[in-house]
């Protein structure tokens, strides 16, 4: 008689003390608002859970990737490129995961009804995209770079340039949330969200790095950023929020 097949989950170590933003960050306001007061309570995942849905390439639409595409018209702003591998802690790559983008259009301004200050929305502009990667662990968007924001975090405050990253593994239980940033924005040095992560060179690796190789001729500027799982040059992941 056969011997029933155990399933067992894989177990990751712990990435290296200040990879990862606390929960609560007294330069970041509305952190006292939303972060656990208690202790958290460990859910059980069952198989279910952690097996599905399938997240497949019949789930993407032709222009999921390229956010120029997705109307009848461009819209406005500085065109570019932005690629990069999903690799785990060993350095491999993570095949058929699903990559999802958010962000302000050009003007600093985002599509949804919270986003109230005097920027023009762009009509061929959404500013939401959505990739697999292939067998190298690749993915690549081709977007607008997004505008500076303000935001009432303290006095004068503005958001630095950045596009938001979602990561799934094969279930919705596995998704992991980040930013990526330009390189040399002036507005690091009072963004409470950039420096709350405490290492400095974690920090770093959200910055993303211009690639002339990527970029194409009289099309679009080219941005490298890699998102590591896990590890020595684990990238940064945050909990889930809205953005201000």
């Amino acid at each position: 008689m056969a011997t029933p097949t155990e399933f067992r989950l894989p177990h990751y170590g712990e990435d290296p003390e200040g990879t990862h933003p606390p929960l609560d960050y007294a330069g970041y306001r509305s952190t006292a608002l939303r972060h656990p007061k208690q202790d958290l309570v460990l859910l059980p995942q069952m198989l279910t859970e952690v097996t599905g849905p399938l997240l497949g390439p019949g789930r993407l639409g032709e222009f999921d990737n390229d956010l120029t595409r997705q109307h009848a018209g461009e819209p406005q702003g500085q065109r570019i490129i932005v690629t990069g591998r999903l690799l785990d802690g060993d350095g491999r790559p993570v095949r058929d995961s699903l990559v999802e983008i958010w962000q302000a259009n050009a003007g600093g301004r985002y599509r949804h009804t919270g986003d109230r200050w005097p920027s023009p929305l762009d009509p061929n502009f959404d500013g939401v995209g959505r990739a697999l990667t292939d067998s190298d662990g690749r993915y690549t968007f081709t977007t607008i770079k997004p505008g500076a924001y303000p935001w009432k975090n303290h006095d004068n405050a503005w958001r630095p340039a950045h596009i938001h990253f979602s990561v799934f593994g094969s279930a919705f239980t596995q998704r992991l949330v980040t930013q990526m940033y330009f390189p040399d924005d002036p507005l690091f040095s009072q963004d409470p969200i950039f420096n709350s992560i405490p290492d400095e060179k974690a920090r770093r690796r959200m910055v993303s790095r211009y690639d002339h190789e990527i970029t194409q001729s009289e099309w679009a500027l080219g941005f490298q950023f890699d998102i590591v799982l896990r590890g020595r040059d684990a990238s940064v992941f945050e909990e889930e929020e809205d953005d201000e």
